[in-house]
């Protein structure tokens, strides 16, 4: 199936995807000498996935269903090239990283196509993942040296001992990412894992599997050595369990019913993990917020992606003196929005990835609609615009305990309700075992940010949907609760790849009883040493003193 571009009026110009392209890209799979079957015109088979586009529901390629032997093959042939790679300075390594980022923009229109075809999105969300890319690269690749570099800590006795540690990479991390966000939520992890000095393999969602491999095809441009990244595709049942078994460290990005499974097996194998779940996000507006920012802020956390977007905001609270005002601005921003699956920037919201998920939809409406909720806007299936796209919809009088409410939509549906106080929109916001992203309107900064201090999520961003959050990749990223272990981006995003070593020295030989000292004096001389330190001034102490 040949995917046509027409010319933009931007500077992005349109690249032709055709079948061989794609074909071309699900044969790098296949890299180490195996046959590969990769006819795009079957639908599937046991050696084969089809990938369809949500856009048109039609095959447009298929992909390995790689098997168990497929994966050991993967993370061996990753675990030869991974001690040569981290021989390699870290400088050198983020070189590499930073082409990467390089060839990434200069392929922009084809990765936006593919990101497109894969996922059903808008034009102007997959232009988010592809900035995000580059500014991922530039950030580890400077911050690399200072991560990996030895830090010396304080010594049991100072100064006869020292001490100091090493950061050595894991080994080979697996990493599993998810359908939503293909191309950044695949390089978030893997960016600084290879930066570490780890091989890497790379389990992507059988859904949106060609966005990963073109990727693959630009590091291996970067100069990216051979087999240091690697890609094994098919279904998650399968391929996941033997990844993780054969890893030294295991990066999940999903729902929490999978990451609950993941968690548990990392477990049983004794490795580290990092988790990124689900959320049920809150977004709370406070009396003395600007309104109209406010609404279009609202619009910009509840549909980006339709709604699929793990930092979306799905629970809106609304001080009840700027409630009505509140809502009125939000369904006109709301009605405004245009949907539609064309490769252009003409729509603002695209399509919903198939028809599983239309179908949450599509029930967690009905039945919040059953138990007294009304639709403001929205709430229909439109199947004159792609057969699963879903208008963005607001609901109103929600029952606290319906679905909708309490369970992860995952879609263009949020739930707006009035709160009498401050403290009663926090006691919202925080009702729920998520705590991902939260989202809060204030006039008064200072205010926000204090409101901000009280939600239990891992990311708060004050006026602002997710993006001030997402962008900072000096913060960590991450989850409370139910939504997660662990943190992507900033010094953890790295640190969790590396093992930390202490090196102790000794300039006076064995910490001992010297030969012919009675013990029972060692025993006082060492506790007077042990209480003349108690009484020296530590590091922390100094600096408050010259504050």
């Amino acid at each position: 199936m040949a995917i046509e571009t027409d010319s933009r009026s931007d500077s992005f110009a349109g690249t032709a995807l055709s079948s061989e392209r794609l074909s071309a890209l699900a044969a790098r799979v296949g890299a180490d000498g195996t046959d590969i079957d990769t006819d795009t015109d079957a639908d599937t088979d046991a050696d084969t996935i089809a990938v369809r586009a949500p856009a048109t529901d039609t095959v447009i390629g298929s992909i390995p269903a790689c098997t168990v032997a497929d994966v050991d093959g993967a993370v061996d042939r990753a675990r030869d090239a991974q001690s040569s790679w981290a021989d390699r300075s870290v400088e050198e390594r983020g070189e590499i990283l930073e082409r990467f980022g390089d060839l990434v923009l200069e392929h922009r229109a084809e990765l936006l196509d593919l990101l497109q075809l894969e996922t059903g999105k808008s034009r102007r969300h997959a232009l988010e993942e592809v900035l995000d890319v580059p500014l991922t690269c530039s950030y580890y690749a400077d911050s690399g040296p200072a991560a990996l570099a030895d830090r010396k800590r304080r010594g049991a006795f100072p100064p006869a001992t020292t001490a100091r540690v090493t950061a050595e990479p894991v080994g080979v991390v697996g990493v599993i990412s998810p359908w939503n966000y293909p191309l950044t939520l695949s390089v978030t992890d893997v960016i600084p894992a290879l930066i570490a000095g780890n091989a890497v393999v790379l389990k992507p969602d059988e859904k949106t599997p060609f966005t990963a491999l073109a990727l693959a095809e630009l590091l291996e441009r970067a100069g990216l050595p051979d087999d240091v990244f690697g890609i094994v595709t098919g279904d998650g049942p399968t391929v996941g369990p033997a990844l993780i078994d054969r890893v030294d460290y295991l990066s999940f990005t999903g729902s929490t019913e999978t990451g609950r499974v993941v968690a548990e097996r990392a477990g049983r194998n004794l490795i580290d993990c990092s988790l990124e779940l689900g959320g049920k996000n809150p977004l709370v507006v406070l009396e003395d917020a600007d309104i109209d920012e406010a609404a279009r802020g609202a619009v910009q956390a509840c549909f980006t992606n339709a709604g699929q977007l793990c930092l979306s905001a799905e629970r809106l609270f609304v001080h009840e003196s700027v409630f009505d005002e509140f809502l009125d601005a939000f369904v006109g921003e709301t009605r405004r929005l245009a949907l539609g699956t064309d490769f252009d920037f003409a729509a603002d919201v695209g399509s919903l990835i198939d028809g599983d998920q239309l179908e949450r939809v599509e029930r967690h409406v009905e039945e919040a609609l059953e138990t007294g909720a009304s639709v403001l806007t929205g709430g229909r299936h439109r199947p004159d615009v792609g057969p699963f796209c879903y208008e963005p919809t607001i609901l109103t009088d929600v029952d606290p305990d319906a679905t909708v409410a309490r369970e992860e939509t995952f879609g263009p549906v949020v739930s707006v309700r009035p709160v009498s106080s401050t403290e009663a929109a926090i006691r919202a916001a925080n009702d729920t075992e998520y705590g991902l992203n939260a989202s809060v309107w204030a006039g008064d900064r200072d205010r926000g940010v204090a409101v901000a201090r009280e939600i239990d999520c891992g990311t708060v961003c004050v006026n602002d949907a997710y993006v001030s959050g997402w962008a900072a990749v000096d913060a960590p990223m991450g989850g409370f609760g139910d939504s997660g272990l662990g943190r992507r981006h900033g010094r953890e995003g790295i640190e969790r790849y590396l093992e930390s070593r202490t090196i102790a020295t000794s300039r006076i030989g064995p910490l001992d009883a010297p030969p012919g000292i009675p013990t029972s004096w060692y025993a006082r001389g060492m506790m007077g040493l042990t209480r003349l330190q108690r009484r020296l001034p530590t590091v922390s102490s100094v600096r408050r003193w010259f504050r």
